[in-house]
């Protein structure tokens, strides 16, 4: 049978990244990650995948990021007894990061239990728990960087550095194509930017017939970043966040991120670029995935710089809810760094519900916020955000920081698409949203010459090979959720956007007649619909 491809995730959106490799009634997962963003989106974290777990045989993961591995869990719980082959960076880090994504969904469906049987509804289960992620991490084995190995007989594969996170890769996967040759897949991954902090330039293979390639800034054009003007930011940030009784607050992805930001603001604090004040790290799982790096700091670019960070006396590590909570009750400014970088789950929803309302704070954003997020609704300029159903008005400052980016911008994506020659079959743009992925075809299709074949698939799509050649797969069944829904903000964020619009225009009315008669429009409204 010819291979096929299957785009089961980071499909028309950034997350969810899943692609599934069929070839001789052998089945091989490309990452198999968590969904995040609208809840529409999220919804499919819940539901039965769109294959069969135990029929597929191995797992080949890129990275260690919750959007590309954050499913593994479900899918060993639902019959996959395969090996899971990824690098050992990346299996130190899901040794942290898994079991805490099932604490996370434990303690979230917990608390949602609680408040639907108050609302009399039935309860809910998380998608996986603590025990079920644990269980998962005996399928992990490691593989190192360029050297061939067959993850099952007949088929190779190759594993190069990405760039993007600590033992993040590019995976070649070379297979019997027919007309005499093999068919060589490459996917990208996340893909690091130029002269990444903590990370080497991304490597890869050249002579490639199909190339799947991330998106996420596609549409974006950065200017060019040095180390210097990257903390230069960061410290007038710092400074014009610094009053008596300000807080910065920095939600930051607990993987690279946050380990990032460490080091800059010691070494901003250490030269006297700014003035030393306390540090909060306020997340269990980035403080566990600073023990990985520093275990293996001597595989980071510029690791021993970072080990001395870490002994900084301006560095103070919240693990426990006690000391988490403290935090608040300290005098003085102080910085706050805490999961998760989208503002979607974990202890940085609790800092914000205790600021947002005040002017002296300031968040900093400094990275991807996906659609629907809490942190995209702040980007985008949000004045007042719903947080656990409580209302919050925006008056903290809201600053986005890009130079923290850890994936390429669209020429550096064309570039790393361009040095891998001409691509004989087809390049696939996956892992953006639309203006992103349109916006890197542009570029691909205007810059090389000849231009290859570019295809930008719907969740769900697959494709056959022939020759080396894509042919779109008559899909047999609706998809799981519609395009359209892929991308765009659905009925909850509407909801709340009109719950808030609502109460808003109530507090404005002024007097109870003027609200009365906008509540019985309203009331007209539901009547009439």
């Amino acid at each position: 049978m010819a291979p096929t491809l299957h785009f089961h995730g980071a499909a028309g959106t950034v997350t969810g990244s899943c692609l599934l490799l069929e070839a001789d009634d052998r089945r091989i997962l490309i990452d198999c990650g968590l969904f995040q963003g609208t809840k529409t989106l999220k919804g499919l974290n819940y539901i039965p995948f769109p294959f069969r777990p135990n029929q597929i045989d191995c797992v080949l993961l890129t990275h260690a990021h919750i959007d590309h591995s954050g499913l593994i869990p479900r899918l060993v719980r639902d019959g996959f007894r395969g090996p899971v082959y990824a690098t050992r960076g990346t299996i130190d880090l899901c040794g942290v990061m898994l079991p805490d994504a099932g604490h996370i969904q434990e303690s979230e469906v917990l608390t949602l239990n609680r408040r639907n049987q108050r609302r009399g509804r039935a309860k809910v289960t998380p998608i996986y728990t603590v025990a079920d992620a644990e269980a998962t991490l005996a399928a992990f084995r490691p593989v190192g960087y360029e050297a061939w190995f067959e993850p099952i007989p007949g088929i190779r594969a190759r594993y190069w550095n990405a760039g993007h996170i600590l033992g993040s890769a590019s995976i070649e996967i070379e297979l019997a194509g027919g007309e005499g040759r093999p068919l060589r897949l490459l996917v990208s991954g996340d893909l690091g930017p130029d002269a990444k902090m903590l990370q080497p330039d991304a490597r890869a293979p050249r002579d490639i017939d199909i190339l799947v390639c991330e998106a996420t800034y596609g549409d974006v054009d950065r200017p060019e970043v040095t180390p210097e003007t990257r903390r230069g930011h960061l410290a007038a940030e710092i400074r014009e966040a610094m009053t008596p009784q300000g807080v910065l607050i920095i939600p930051a992805f607990a993987v690279e991120r946050t380990q990032e930001l460490i080091l800059d603001l010691v070494r901003l604090m250490g030269d006297g670029v700014v003035p030393a004040s306390p540090i909060y790290v306020d997340s269990p799982l980035a403080i566990r995935a600073t023990d990985v790096f520093l275990q293996n700091h001597k595989a980071l670019e510029g690791g021993p710089d970072f080990a001395r960070a870490l002994k900084s006396k301006q560095i103070h590590f919240a693990e426990t809810p006690d000391q988490s909570r403290a935090i608040n009750g300290v005098d003085g400014f102080r910085i706050v760094i805490a999961a998760s970088g989208m503002c979607d789950a974990g202890r940085i929803r609790h800092h914000l519900k205790q600021h947002l309302w005040n002017p002296a704070a300031t968040v900093l954003l400094t990275g991807f916020q996906a659609q629907g997020t809490l942190g995209r609704l702040l980007q985008d300029g949000a004045k007042a955000v719903r947080i656990q159903g409580e209302e919050l008005q925006v008056r903290a400052r809201v600053r986005m920081i890009e130079d923290y980016s850890g994936h390429a911008d669209g020429p550096e994506l064309a570039r790393w698409i361009a040095d891998r020659g001409q691509v004989r079959g087809a390049v696939f743009l996956v892992h953006g949203e639309r203006p992103a992925l349109g916006a890197l075809r542009e570029r691909v299709i205007k810059s090389l010459d000849p231009a290859p074949t570019v295809i930008v698939p719907q969740l769900d799509d697959g494709y056959t090979f022939r020759a080396g050649l894509p042919e779109l797969i008559p899909m047999p069944q609706r998809p799981r959720i519609l395009p359209e829904a892929v991308a765009a903000l659905d009925w909850h964020n509407e909801r709340a956007r009109l719950l808030l619009d609502i109460d808003a225009r109530l507090e404005a009315a002024g007097h109870a007649r003027a609200r009365s008669a906008i509540l019985r429009h309203l009331r007209h409204a539901l009547d009439e619909g």
